[in-house]
């Protein structure tokens, strides 16, 4: 039982009621193709994959490597734990006009707050500051694309992708002290161990 009933804003609602009116199915089949790249289990094996392919074959990748992979798990669960406690009815599940339009039924109904697709978005594009400047800014604004096709699909509210993605972000950046600390240890001391 959910502890906390969350309310759509104004603005939610408007920009809900134009997507609603004016989507068609060519846009809600690539925006639920798109959105995939922000879930949660394909996010998991690729932070996996990678951190295996780090420890195999780049060994002084393996900080950043373990620190994604720690991410993504934090990501993964803590968008459940958070649904568990706040109530909040998916835009998707108020739309009739939507449904005639192309709009899909997007996971729990009353799962609406936070999206969890953003929260990992959120922290991808924090997580890209640790990129050379041209990946971090293909990465960011991959992350902001995917985050949006939740709110394209009505599957969340404006707020609930704003919300999710600023989360992923403070999620990062908590962890990156702890996953990243040796990481930034080593050169110090190696510096100091030379005559």
């Amino acid at each position: 039982m959910a502890l906390v009933t969350v309310k759509p804003t104004r603005i939610d609602t408007a920009i809900a009621n134009e997507i609603a009116h004016n989507t068609n199915s060519g846009l809600e089949h690539a925006a639920q193709a798109m959105t995939w790249g922000a879930d949660e289990n394909v996010l998991l094996a690729l932070a996996a994959a990678g951190w295996l392919y780090a420890r195999l074959r780049h060994p002084q990748q393996r900080p950043v490597a373990d620190h994604v992979l720690m991410v993504s798990l934090a990501t993964a669960v803590l968008p459940h734990i958070l649904k568990s406690l706040f109530d909040q009815t998916r835009p998707d599940r108020l739309t009739v006009t939507g449904h005639w339009r192309g709009v899909p039924f997007s996971g729990r109904s009353r799962d609406a707050f936070p999206s969890g697709h953003a929260v990992h978005m959120g922290a991808l594009a924090s997580a890209a500051g640790l990129l050379p400047p041209t990946s971090r800014r293909l990465a960011r604004t991959l992350a902001v694309t995917l985050s949006l096709t939740r709110v394209a699909l009505l599957a969340h509210w404006t707020s609930d992708v704003v919300a999710g993605f600023t989360l992923g972000v403070l999620v990062e950046r908590l962890l990156r002290p702890f996953t990243l600390a040796r990481s930034r240890q080593q050169p110090s001391s190696a510096l100091r161990g030379r005559p």
